[in-house]
This record gives C-alpha cells, sequence and structure tokens, in this order.
C-alpha cells in the first residue's frame, strides 16, 4: 500500500511538471500574463474633483494592489491638495486684508428725526 501511494505521488508530481515546464500542447512553458496597469483615469488637465477619487480603482496584484501606482495616484492627490490649501490660504489672507482696510459702516437704521 505504502508502495502504491509513493508511485502516485510521483505520477502526480510528474504530471504537474510536465504541465508548467510544457509537455503537451502549446510547445514551451506557460505563457507569461502580462501585469495589469493603472489605467490613469486621474485627469491630467484639470484639477481633480471628488468623483475622480470616487471613481478611481487599481487593478489587483499578487498581494494587494501594486505600490506604484497606489503611491502615484497618492502623491498626486497630495500635490493637488497641497495647491488647493495654499490658494486658500492665499484668498484667506487677502480678505482678512481687505477686511482691515476697510471702515466699518454701521448696519443700524438711523431714526427718522421728526420722531424726536
Amino acid at each position: 500500500m505504502f508502495l502504491f501511494l509513493v508511485l502516485a505521488l510521483a505520477v502526480v508530481v510528474a504530471a504537474v511538471t510536465l504541465a508548467v515546464v510544457g509537455g503537451g500542447e502549446g510547445g514551451g512553458p506557460l505563457p507569461e500574463a502580462a501585469p495589469q496597469r493603472l489605467w490613469d483615469q486621474l485627469p491630467p488637465d484639470r484639477p481633480l474633483r471628488r468623483a475622480d477619487v470616487d471613481a478611481l480603482r487599481f487593478p489587483l496584484a499578487a498581494r494587494g494592489y501594486r505600490m506604484s501606482d497606489v503611491d502615484d495616484a497618492l502623491n498626486r492627490v497630495a500635490v493637488e491638495l497641497a495647491e488647493r490649501d495654499a490658494r486658500i490660504a492665499e484668498l484667506e489672507s487677502a480678505l482678512a486684508g481687505a477686511r482691515a482696510a476697510t471702515p466699518r459702516v454701521p448696519l443700524d437704521k438711523p431714526e427718522p428725526e421728526d420722531q424726536q
């Protein structure tokens, strides 16, 4: 019985080896699969919108996602966020300067002189 199991195991190992290395049809080893790459779904010609980030999908790799694709997308988002933060800070400082330069005008309605 033990000899039969060893022989069966050897046949299975040989069959798997031949299938991988190429001992049957096709004349060679298994073809190399082209790795999936991220289709750059982030628009290069305009600022990002929330819908662009929501629609972003990364192709799967052997252990999850390709780190380079994720890093590239996160770097793009980080650059755009930094630009927007700088623009917001610039506009807020300009608004504060404009408010400081403008004299305060009371918004209360003056009372008519006839009622005194």
